[in-house]
């Protein structure tokens, strides 16, 4: 029964060392191979692991990468980066800038999405200026992470939290008891990449320069796709807000708002060759492995025999933050909701899940689905590896930080 987690060890080895003799290993190679032995080990069936590839988050995750492709491939993310940059006068500006803003857009359009269209940006962000791209996009990692915190729709395990305990007025809820708290570790984020990466924030000016539209046919279509998605996640909130009973996945919201690309432009080819394809075999190869790991009960059993008060606000914190880097946050959240129903717990015990669920993103780069996203893409477009021991030197102390913070505001 310890098979999966052996083996969940060893991509977690692999996934710190890169390194297998003289060959370098991609995150995605390590997670399929992962997949590939719980399958060959027999600890999961082929049909059980086709069962546990998670279809809406695949399809999602599609519809968005065709998103970001085609507005990048047009040039209309780099006029976009422009406009929203052109005032980021200094290094600490721009981080300030990544953390804030784009931290506060992945509250409403998932921290996937951001990390998605981010990861261009500041890559492009740390070449014209001369910024060390690491720093860029450990800024671009926390943002998405942190800010995602304070919406239910921020990210997968949110929405689970909201949809699964019938909290009342969940917009307003998360934004009540999590706005605040969230804000300061945001900035607490800044102190830690200031003190982290103090010789990279230099005072030297910088000056943006407008970025040139290079397909405009392109640049329409995504420019209507990017509305798309706005329209259509401004649809939900109301809806939500308004209490009717209607389900607009995300899922839904990604492929209609990619289908300008698909169905009207003549690149359309080009869009799909060139979008990031790793990225997906990683997320189904993970959900393959996590799912072998679940059924292995290891992880239930511990929480179960460790004789803590797992429903208390102090415990679900740690809990959720830990073992989210080994089962995955929504698999956690999944396990941990039923437990926390049953005992009746409190609004802020169930924030907590939510927080801690979602800031494990910090601590590891496994840690949140993003930070691959972020990194598999940073490799594939710039060529710039991110390790994990580099992440974790600022992301666990940090994340230490902002459990603490969390702690404070719902306890």
């Amino acid at each position: 029964m310890i098979i999966p987690v052996f083996i969940l060890a060893i991509v977690f080895l692999l996934t710190a060392v890169r390194q297998v003799g003289n060959i370098r290993l991609e995150i995605w190679q390590i997670m399929s191979l992962g997949a590939l032995m719980v399958l060959l080990t027999d600890q999961i069936s082929i049909a059980d692991a086709i069962d546990a590839v998670n279809i809406d988050v695949m399809l999602f995750l599609f519809g968005m990468f065709i998103i970001g492709q085609a507005l990048e491939m047009s040039g209309y993310l780099s006029h976009l980066s422009y406009h929203f940059f052109k005032n980021a006068g200094s290094t600490d500006a721009v981080i300030l800038y990544i953390l804030f803003g784009m931290g506060f857009a992945s509250a409403f359009l998932m921290n996937d999405t951001l990390a998605i269209i981010g990861t261009p940006v500041v890559l492009l962000l740390a070449k014209e200026h001369r910024i060390d791209p690491k720093l860029l996009l450990i800024a671009l990692a926390f943002a998405v992470t942190t800010g995602s915190v304070i919406s239910p729709i921020g990210n997968p395990q949110n929405l689970l939290i909201a949809l699964g305990s019938d909290m009342n007025k969940p917009f307003l809820t998360f934004m009540q008891h999590l706005l605040l708290p969230t804000l300061i570790n945001l900035f607490i984020a800044y102190l830690f990449l200031k003190i982290s990466y103090k010789e990279h924030f230099t005072s030297s000016p910088l000056n943006h320069t407008k970025q040139p539209i290079t397909d405009t046919r392109l640049a329409g279509l995504s420019r209507i796709s990017l509305g798309l998605v706005l329209l259509l996640v401004c649809i939900k909130i109301v809806v939500a807000l308004s209490g009717l009973q209607l389900d607009i996945k995300l899922t839904y919201i990604a492929m209609i708002s990619a289908l300008p690309v698909l169905l009207l432009s003549k690149r359309r080819k080009e869009v799909l060759k060139s979008m990031d394809w790793h990225t997906l075999i990683f997320f189904a190869a993970m959900f393959i492995l996590m799912e072998s790991v679940w059924n292995s009960g290891f992880f239930q059993n511990a929480i179960n025999g460790s004789g803590a008060d797992i429903t208390a606000t102090s415990v679900i914190l740690p809990i959720s933050v830990f073992l989210s880097q080994f089962i995955s946050n929504v698999p956690l959240v999944a396990l941990y909701m039923p437990i926390l129903s049953h005992a009746h717990v409190t609004t802020g015990g169930l924030l907590a899940l939510a927080a801690g669920s979602t800031i494990a993103g910090n601590l590891s780069i496994l840690g949140a689905a993003s930070n691959v996203i972020i990194i598999q893409n940073a490799e594939r477009k710039g060529n710039i590896s991110l390790g994990f021991i580099e992440f974790a030197r600022v992301g666990i102390p940090l994340t230490i930080t902002q459990v603490f913070v969390y702690w404070l505001f719902l306890s």
